[in-house]
């Protein structure tokens, strides 16, 4: 049992790294559509390119998208529309022109003439009621048709146009009158009829609604079936009209009936292999090429966390309305990437993430082209996040690459662009738009996983930085080697492609230690007095060792990253201080007895990377360098030879990635630097 907790405790790592890889492998499954991917891809207007096609089952041709919206909208324009009728408003109004004519007609009108008038307004009224007057009005056509229901049961039939509106009152009253030859009395009745006319009709809307959700359920959505083994399609024959319609009813009767009734838990199980498979080789690449990376477990779950963040937003847009799919800025993962480790492992990851998105979006051939070429465009022009100007200069390319991709591919499908998208291009400014999120997101990851970009080292770079002000103050020619050794490093790491703020922040910190000690360090003893006089080799050689201690404890407590930390701890590696075992030597040949290096040895760890190697190549040079005496060109070269090659032969470069062709660049630089230093001429034979 202690044996079995032993191994594990051992393995915790690897253990750790095989559950997230298999969390994030189930999440990003229970992400994916639940259905069959048809086997075979085409596209409208271009040849089959399989074999010839047979219909495997029997199938129904589904209609287009744009037949039923049609056949909708024919069902909408065309449906009737349900009025209730007041049958006693009629009797009424009949009964109230009855008492209110005698009133207006009495003096005015002729005994001869009082039936044929009264009998006028009587068929005005059957005028106004045929069919019904409005209680408001309605924007409909006058061809609709129409139904009148007294009590929910229908009374008469007709149209829109039949039925008389309020202000329509008067023209009615008008045209009667008129032929009657009685349009002199029409002020009379305008004035009778304006107080007794009363609204009948009262639209039923909720009746009118129910009926035209029954037609609408009337709708086939299929026109036809195909029966099994009948020939679909044969091979370099041109995908259009029926046979385009009839492979997609196949492909939606695969992903739909056939699929998810009888094979669901294989779909599922081919999916978690196909994810696996692709998360897997994401691990393998980290842990063959990026192996830092691989053992620190914080990083490993920050990359994983990345990819399955794309792929729940894409996943949530798609479901929401997949014609927004490249609003969603999948460019920002390499920007990420690329800003907390490299451009070769942003870009693994991106190509890895785009290619499980291509199981989520439509299109996905069309879809994953586009998104591989924009973050290869974004991994190549971003080269320095901390430079707000290169972020909007990218993501103009990225959005343009997008543009120039779609626009040719709606080519390639179309043939013409007379009925191409434009709403496209602004999915895609969208998109370009929302990468510039970048920059708040990097600054939440800082903070959440504990990781350093350039942004913060931009920031850390600022000699006005409290703990820089501080080493300023209490160890001033500390700091002023610091900056010459910042400098040499970072123009030493333009030279060799390696990370050079990075490496000028590591420089201007490696040696903070010192502030606790500063007057037992040569560059701080301004009075001539040194302390180590007083004290015997160990004992100084134990201080001078102990300002990179010091120096780890100053930065954790200031909270400086650890990738700023390590430049710290690697700067001396496991070299001797040089100096003191020396002297303790000397006194140690009396006795016949040598001294322990141990007591004499920094504790390392040895650089690591390139620019820890560079900051230890610089560190060391800068320092010796103050003790040349009338340099010239070939004692600088030999100089610079010597402590490099002494560090090559003491093995302190074995772990850092570094080749030998580089450290010869970085010893031309800083021969060509420290000649510019104090002033060289060039040197005429004599």
């Amino acid at each position: 049992m202690k044996d079995l907790i032993n191994k594990l405790y051992k393995n915790h790592s690897l253990i750790y790294k095989g559950l997230l890889f298999l969390c994030t492998s189930f999440l990003i499954v229970y992400l994916f559509p639940k259905s069959g991917k048809f086997r075979y891809n085409f596209e409208k207007g271009k040849p089959w390119q399989s074999e010839n096609l047979y219909a495997p089952f029997d199938f129904a041709i589904k209609k287009t998208d744009e037949e039923i919206a049609f056949e909708k909208q024919n069902i909408i324009d065309n449906s009737v529309l349900y009025f209730d009728i007041d049958n006693s408003v009629e009797s009424k109004v009949k009964n109230l022109y009855k008492e209110q004519f005698k009133k207006v007609f009495t003096d005015s009108l002729p005994v001869k003439a009082f039936q044929t008038v009264y009998n006028a307004g009587i068929d005005i009224i059957d005028e106004l009621y045929s069919y019904g007057i409005l209680n408001e009005s309605y924007d409909y056509a006058d061809t609709r048709i129409i139904t009148l229901l007294a009590d929910r049961t229908k009374k008469q039939d007709g149209f829109f146009g039949d039925l008389i509106k309020l202000d329509a009152v008067s023209p009615i009253i008008s045209k009667v009158l008129e032929s009657r030859e009685l349009q002199a009395y029409k002020t009379n009745f305008t004035s009778l009829f304006f107080d007794i006319v009363e609204p009948n009709l009262t639209f039923d809307k909720s009746f009118t609604d129910k009926a035209l959700e029954e037609e609408l359920g009337k709708i086939a959505y299929t026109r036809g079936s195909i029966e099994k083994e009948t020939l679909i399609i044969s091979k370099g024959e041109v995908i259009e009209g029926d046979k385009y319609q009839v492979l997609k009813s196949l492909e939606s009767e695969y992903e739909s009936q056939v699929w998810t009734k009888s094979n669901y838990n294989w779909i599922i199980f081919a999916y978690t292999l196909l994810v696996a498979l692709a998360l897997l080789m994401l691990l393998l690449f980290l842990r063959k090429y990026r192996v830092e990376v691989f053992e620190n477990n914080n990083k490993v779950t920050f990359i994983f966390f990345n990819v399955f963040l794309m792929v729940f937003m894409t996943t949530l847009v798609v479901n929401y309305n997949s014609e927004f799919v490249y609003v969603v800025p999948i460019c920002i993962l390499p920007l990420i990437l690329k800003a907390f480790f490299d451009a070769r492992l942003g870009m693994f990851t991106h190509v890895i993430t785009v290619l499980l998105l291509g199981f989520i979006v439509p299109n996905s051939y069309e879809y994953t082209f586009l998104q591989i070429i924009a973050g290869i465009v974004t991994i190549l022009t971003v080269s320095e996040l901390y430079k707000r100007a290169n972020l909007f200069i990218s993501v103009g390319q990225i959005t343009l690459i997008y543009i120039v991709a779609y626009f040719a591919f709606f080519l390639i499908h179309e043939g013409s662009i007379e009925t191409i998208k434009w709403e496209m291009f602004k999915w895609f400014l969208l998109g370009g738009l929302a990468t510039l999120f970048v920059q708040p997101l990097i600054y939440a990851y800082e903070r959440i996983f504990g990781l350093v970009s350039d942004v913060s080292l931009l920031e850390l770079s600022d000699t006005n930085s409290k703990l820089l002000k501080e080493l300023s103050n209490k160890a001033p020619g500390t700091f002023h080697h610091s900056l010459n050794v910042a400098n040499l490093a970072e123009v030493s790491a333009n030279e060799i492609h390696a990370n050079a703020m990075l490496v000028r922040v590591g420089a201007l910190y490696h040696d903070i230690g010192k502030m606790k000690n500063p007057t037992y360090f040569t560059e701080n003893q301004s009075t001539g007095i040194n302390p180590h006089d007083e004290l015997s080799p160990k004992e100084s050689a134990r201080i001078i060792i102990d300002h990179v201690i010091n120096g780890i404890e100053i930065a954790k407590k200031n909270n400086l990253p650890d990738r700023v930390i390590d430049f710290i701890r690697s700067h001396h590696g496991t070299n001797l201080v040089y100096y003191f075992y020396m002297k303790e030597k000397k006194e140690f040949e009396e006795t016949g007895r040598e001294p322990d290096l141990t007591d004499f040895s920094y504790p390392g760890p040895k650089p690591f990377s390139k620019e820890t190697a560079i900051l230890m190549m610089c560190d060391s040079i800068e320092a010796a360098s103050k003790s040349l005496k009338e340099p010239t060109s070939t004692k600088i070269d030999a100089f610079v030879e010597n402590i490099i090659d002494k560090q090559i032969e003491d093995g302190q470069f074995l772990n850092a990635d570094i080749t030998f062709k580089e450290i010869q660049k970085i010893k031309k630089v800083l021969k060509r630097k420290l000649a510019n230093i104090y002033h060289l001429r060039i040197e005429y034979p004599e």
